[in-house]
């Protein structure tokens, strides 16, 4: 169990933990019972300002460290969350709910920003090249873009946090972190751990709030800020591009989901199921990548309803640190009435309840896992993110005809295609409007490849290469020798 007494719930400003400037305090509440864990300093704008401050102070001497030291802090970075695997894995599942074995393995996959963003800190490389016209040389170098002010959500506390931070420290920014108010402490628990691995005093600063949007549009309207990088809605991400315009800040958007996984007739049905249940129910349905609308060919759909459904109904619902649970809570009750009104809405347009489908009664956010059948396409629940433990099914007969379902959205951020058959896979695969398309897997999600979406889930891209360049800017200078 998590020592509530050893927590750190002060600002992380210049390397110190400080209370916020007008002594307010924000509880941080259990999902899995309703009930207060601790509170944190509820920062103000002015809070805000003091963190960009350090940061900007402390950019020029830690963009001048030789890469190679960046790349050995964020080196012990990775060691450190790996020998506290399971105290943060604890942590998570506290603050989030999220079922244990969720926690832990987004700790390790959290981890893994640091080591490989350690790995590629060598490796930012410009180049040299004759102009056509052979006049001059053209060289380009990829400098540090300077202070970014990153934006994480509540629903992957840890690995949305170094998904950003590793990437920055790596290229030479220094950052302000602003985590979600539901999950602040996963935040601070990182911001100890850069701390002790010997990151600069001001080069990481996170500061939690209650009242993110004067604090966040103070930040971006700060001209020693440079970029943003944001994880959350598609909302909120419009709201945040207009702010940044004013400062014409670099933004990467990582927003909202509405996930086709499509299962053709000639798919391993095992397989398929196995792969669904990861897609659909990782933290609960709580992501950004679950997979929000299953389509199934309807020679198979029989025989693949009645096999998940047996798959969702044995997953255990509980608080998620209770060892036996699979399936915890969902973050607040906003989000239990949300999905009990998508699922009421369907099964009035027509589709059959197979599981669950009602809200679970006692203290807490639950909503069992929920198997929906026949699903119109309609449905807003197959318009818009469930985030929340309910697969709903949806016949197709025809490739043209799910490829065009799996298109009409606004979102693209990623799928998932089932088939034996490779050419119709990688096929379908090129026709999906996505950022990101997983065949015959029911995880995408790896540091060393590319995340993020087209349309509207969002703008650039985080993890492997892609992701570090979101920190720096090209430059080049035309010589002659």
């Amino acid at each position: 169990m998590t020592d509530l007494t050893a927590l750190r719930t002060d600002l992380f400003v210049d390397g110190t933990w400080r209370p916020a400037r007008a002594g307010r305090r924000l509880d941080v509440v259990d999902p899995s019972t309703a009930e207060p864990i601790t509170s944190v300093a509820d920062a103000e704008p002015a809070d805000a300002l003091l963190a960009v401050e350090a940061a900007a102070t402390a950019r020029p001497g830690w963009s001048a460290r030789p890469p190679r030291e960046r790349a050995e802090i964020l080196r012990r970075c990775y060691e450190a969350m790996i020998e506290r695997e399971d105290e943060l894995a604890a942590l998570i599942s506290m603050e989030n709910g999220k079922a244990l074995p969720d926690a832990h393995g987004e700790v390790r996959y959290a981890a893994e920003f640091f080591r490989w963003y350690a790995e590629e800190a060598v490796r930012i490389i410009g180049d040299v090249s004759l102009a056509p016209s052979g006049t001059n040389r053209i060289l380009v170098q990829h400098q540090p873009i300077g202070v970014a002010v990153l934006v994480t959500p509540w629903n992957f506390p840890a690995a949305m946090a170094t998904r950003k931070i590793a990437p920055a420290l790596a290229a030479g920014c220094a950052a302000v972190l602003k985590p979600a108010a539901e999950t602040p402490l996963t935040a601070y628990a990182i911001a100890e751990i850069l701390h002790g691995a010997g990151v600069p005093a001001g080069v990481v600063n996170v500061v939690t709030t209650g009242d993110p949007g004067p604090v966040v549009s103070a930040m971006l309207h700060d001209p020693r800020v440079r970029a943003l990088s944001f994880t959350g809605s598609t909302q909120v991400g419009r709201l945040l591009l207009r702010e940044a315009a004013d400062q014409v800040l670099k933004c990467a958007m990582e927003l909202g989901g509405n996930a086709p996984f499509i299962v053709f007739d000639d798919a391993d049905l095992d397989d398929a199921l196995d792969g669904v249940l990861i897609a659909k129910m990782r933290n609960g349905g709580q992501a950004c990548t679950a997979a929000n609308r299953i389509y199934v060919q309807e020679g198979l759909r029989e025989r693949f309803v009645a096999g998940l459904t047996a798959r969702m109904a044995a997953l255990t619902v509980g608080p998620g640190t209770a060892p036996t649970t699979l399936c915890g809570p969902l973050i607040d009750q906003r989000s239990v009435a949300k999905v009990d009104r998508l699922v009421t809405e369907a099964v009035a347009g027509g589709a059959r309840v197979v599981l669950g489908g009602t809200p679970l009664p006692g203290p807490g956010y639950f909503y069992p896992p929920t198997v929906l059948d026949g699903v119109a396409p309609e449905a807003r629940l197959a318009r818009e993110e469930v985030f929340g433990p309910v697969a709903g099914v949806i016949p197709f007969r025809t490739e043209d005809e799910v490829v065009a379902a799996a298109n009409d959205t606004e979102h693209g951020l990623a799928a998932y295609v089932y088939t034996r058959d490779l050419a119709r896979g990688l096929s379908v695969a090129d026709r999906l409007e996505s950022g990101m398309v997983a065949i015959n897997r029911g995880l995408v999600s790896d540091p060393a490849a590319p995340f993020g979406g087209v349309k509207q889930s969002g703008l650039g891209r985080e993890g492997a290469r892609d992701g570090l360049r979101e920190y720096t800017e090209a430059k080049y200078v035309a010589l002659n020798w």
